[in-house]
């Protein structure tokens, strides 16, 4: 305890303005500049930095600089002059081993600046950007989707003056909100954009599934009807649309449209294991099913293979149902039929498509008719031009539901 009380007496007296010692507790000597650490068990000062990073800055154990690993015990030479033991080992120039210590030091003690901690900040920063730029995406789908509006166009690049509705919604929104605008289109990275026709296809499909839970459950453990009809789209595929109606809680009857499926071909077997795999895909029991609304078609009607007969099979009060929606068509072409003037316009129609299509030479006529006829149009700036636009298309015949 006495030596102990020595030591401290001359750290108190001796060191100067340069290096400050905090006495409160005398194994623990703080300076402005060299952070001394006192070991008891050796009876010697170490410098904190340098024995954290000496190794890595070439600091000596010569007896001027003993401070990295076997620690200052000379305390004999403690105010030794221009030998000052502190001062010498801080040194006289900025990249002193010492001061390089203590800058590694300080760095390791910031730890808001540890690399972890800034590419944690960046990663936060991105995820931000991210779903701000997702969730404006989400946002146009969805008011595209309720307005039943057309998504994307043939020219959608940069440089276009009409991007169409999706990339126009985008940009209106962005610029109604600076911090959307920092994030969406040009400004966001290649590979993040969210606008891609995948990403909205994707969306599309979690809308579709949120839609179908929500009438799933509107549906609960009810009766139900099913309303079917299957026609081609543009790329000449079979679809066949599932509408189910039901009576929800409130009493009042609601018709729901819930699923639009492909199929290779329209024989009643087939449209009925696609029909019960959407039902039992959503927990819907056939046994539940009270009715069938579908068109006169012998698939559809047959009474014997027909699907309304299958579907009795598995529930018998499945009743069918011709659709009224198809019999008030037949009955509008059997009243247009009767009609003297109508049927000579349809009939006058039918030739000319007969006489146009069944001849090459009318037919590379017609459509240099219509390539003079677009041509001046976009001349006196009555058609947009764009890469897929004013195409030269065929005569399409008569049907009864056209």
């Amino acid at each position: 305890m006495k030596k102990q009380s020595k030591i401290d007496a001359i750290f108190k007296r001796k060191v100067t303005d340069d290096v400050r010692v905090q006495t409160s507790q005398p194994s623990n000597l703080v300076s402005q500049e060299v952070q001394l650490e006192y070991s008891p068990e050796k009876n010697a000062a170490f410098c904190l930095p340098c024995y954290l990073f000496g190794k890595h800055y070439g600091a000596r154990n010569d007896g001027k600089n003993a401070f990295p690993e076997l620690g200052f015990s000379n305390w004999k030479k403690v105010n030794n002059g221009v030998n000052y033991a502190f001062v010498c080992h801080e040194g006289s120039i900025p990249n002193s081993p010492h001061n390089l210590c203590m800058k590694s030091c300080d760095d390791l003690m910031a730890q808001s600046k540890h690399i972890d901690k800034v590419l944690d900040r960046h990663s936060d920063e991105t995820i931000a950007n991210n779903r701000l730029r997702l969730k404006t995406s989400i946002d146009a789908i969805r008011w595209l989707t309720f307005q039943a509006c057309a998504f994307r166009g043939d020219d959608e690049s940069p440089g276009s003056l009409n991007r169409r509705n999706f990339i126009e919604l985008i940009k209106l929104l962005a610029s109604c909100n600076q911090n959307v605008n920092n994030v969406v289109l040009e400004n966001a990275p290649g590979n993040a954009q969210y606008i891609s026709p995948g990403v909205q296809k994707d969306i599309l499909h979690i809308f579709a599934r949120k839609v179908r839970a929500t009438i799933r459950e509107e549906i609960g453990d009810s009766k139900f009807c099913i309303i079917i009809d299957e026609a081609r789209d543009e790329s000449k595929r079979g679809q066949m649309s599932v509408i189910l109606r039901f009576v929800d809680k409130h009493g009042c009857v609601q018709e729901r449209f819930f699923d639009l499926i492909h199929v290779s071909d329209t024989c009643s077997l087939t449209l009925k294991t696609e029909i019960s795999s959407v039902l039992s895909r959503h927990n819907l029991d056939v046994q539940n099913l009270r009715g069938q609304g579908y068109d006169g078609a012998s698939n559809m009607r047959g009474e014997w293979n027909g699907l309304q007969a299958l579907f009795l099979k598995d529930c018998p009060f499945a009743y069918y149902i011709h659709c009224l929606a198809h019999r008030l068509q037949l009955a509008l072409v059997s009243a247009a039929k009767e009609v003297c003037y109508v049927h000579q316009f349809f009939s006058k129609l039918t030739l000319i498509v007969n006489v146009v299509t069944d001849s090459p030479k009318r037919h590379d006529q017609l459509r240099v008719a219509q390539a003079n006829n677009v041509a001046n149009l976009i001349a006196d700036d009555q058609l947009v031009t764009g890469s897929g636009l004013n195409q030269i298309g065929t005569l399409q015949r008569a049907g009864d539901t056209r």
